[in-house]
């Protein structure tokens, strides 16, 4: 589906720090040196954070109705955090007809979140996890480098999670091109 309005950037992002935070305070704030994603058979970690779909939302609400693929990003409109969301956003009908819906996490605010789904046509709920408490639950919160700087931010990670919690499929450290694709069929397998 193409969509003249609603063109998604190219993957050649340069993911810095967020802006307006403190580096040493967030390297004070990491839980763990070896952070731990949660396996396939494992239960899932709950949780419930602001959406752009007014609210709270938490893995909760979809448990028993239908699977979820939870997807955590970088940063709101940047160009491979775009080309990620569009993938999703090109594909969610068939995510739908599987029985998923799709959820993006970021650190942004709910506020960020609305003008980069108004931006680019995006019709899933993004939500906001600020404090990075769920990014830190499933073991996305890490340290990463840039430019010869060290800092901690959100390793771009997508999980599958079926309609009882339990992780279904993991996908660490993803590279954006193919891989709503690449989550399609693990959804389907």
């Amino acid at each position: 589906m193409a969509r003249a309005d609603h063109a998604c950037g190219e993957d050649t992002e340069a993911e810095q720090p967020p802006r307006g935070h403190n580096q040493e305070a967030m390297l004070a704030r990491v839980t763990s040196t070896q952070p731990r994603l949660p396996q396939v058979g494992e239960p899932a970690p709950d949780f419930s954070l602001p959406s752009t779909a007014g609210g709270d939302i938490s893995l909760a609400d979809y448990k028993g109705k239908q699977s979820v693929v939870l997807y955590f990003y970088p940063k709101d409109d940047t160009p491979g955090c775009t080309n990620e969301a569009c993938s999703f956003r090109d594909l969610r009908s068939l995510f739908q007809e599987h029985g998923a819906e799709i959820l993006g996490v970021s650190t942004d605010s709910v506020r960020s979140h609305k003008k980069f789904q108004d931006k680019y046509g995006l019709t899933f709920p993004l939500l906001a996890d600020q404090d990075h408490a769920i990014a830190d639950k499933y073991g996305v919160w890490q340290q990463r480098k840039f430019m010869g700087r060290e800092f901690m931010g959100v390793v771009r990670t997508t999980f599958v999670i079926d309609p009882r919690g339990t992780i279904k499929a993991v996908f660490p450290k993803v590279k954006v091109e193919g891989h709503a694709d690449e989550v399609l069929k693990a959804l389907q397998g």
